[in-house]
């Protein structure tokens, strides 16, 4: 599945709830390590998300303190390290949509 396919639905699930695509990249760049220009060129490049995150310059070190349900499954337990990366993603910006303070989000 291209990350680049899922992107614009965590944009407009933030902008319903009156949060904004720059937020939804800070959460991006957060987790993965990647800047305003590398995450553009994988949006262009239609990467996959197993590309996405096998390239992220660094993955925080703090995505162990996302902890929670996504999907019915408990994201600390997901054995799939892909997997895993892309619930941590849907969990952050879940907890953006639900109005969490972006401090909280990003596990400061």
């Amino acid at each position: 599945m291209a990350f680049a396919g899922v992107y614009p639905h965590y944009v407009a699930k933030a902008e319903k709830k009156n949060r904004t695509k720059s937020e939804v990249d800070e959460i991006i760049f957060w987790l993965t390590g990647y800047d305003e220009q590398t995450l553009q060129q994988h949006l262009d490049n239609k990467t996959d998300f197993e590309t996405f995150f096998a390239q992220a310059p660094k993955i925080n070190p703090n995505v162990s303190k996302i902890t929670g349900v996504i999907c019915g499954y408990r994201v600390e337990e997901i054995e799939d390290k892909i997997m895993q990366k892309v619930r941590y993603l849907d969990k952050l910006i879940d907890e953006l949509a639900k109005g969490k303070a972006m401090e909280k989000i990003l596990r400061k």
